[in-house]
């Protein structure tokens, strides 16, 4: 649990502020999330998926490669720009727009192997 009381939901990653209450603590920002992980983790035993594995559409993946990719391409034009004195302001800019696209890919899994 962080400094603010939240913590991220073990699916897709958002930090949310747990119920209070009697039972094992909460895992999921959502019951729905609870619920796809379930049917992941089933769809993973079904494939053999090992605990460190992850199932991925192909265009999943390839979003995700894709946006790694921008980002390592963004982190150089921040090295090239900082040398040529383009004003930090432009470089913020341009970092947000880069941040933002990655952050909203849906990165969402087939199959989760259980760990």
């Amino acid at each position: 649990m962080s400094d603010d009381g939240t913590i991220r939901c073990v699916w897709c990653g958002s930090r949310f502020v747990p119920s209070p209450g009697p039972g094992r603590p909460q895992r999921y920002c959502r019951r729905s999330h609870r619920q796809r992980a379930y049917e992941a983790r089933q769809v993973a035993s079904d494939h053999g998926l090992g605990e460190d594995d992850v199932l991925l559409s192909k265009a999943t993946f390839i979003s995700l490669r894709d946006g790694l990719f921008r980002l390592e391409a963004a982190s150089d034009d921040v090295a090239t720009d900082r040398s040529e004195g383009v004003d930090p302001d432009t470089i913020i800019d341009g970092l947000t727009t880069v941040i933002n696209d990655v952050v909203s890919i849906d990165w969402e899994p087939k199959a989760v192997g259980e760990g």
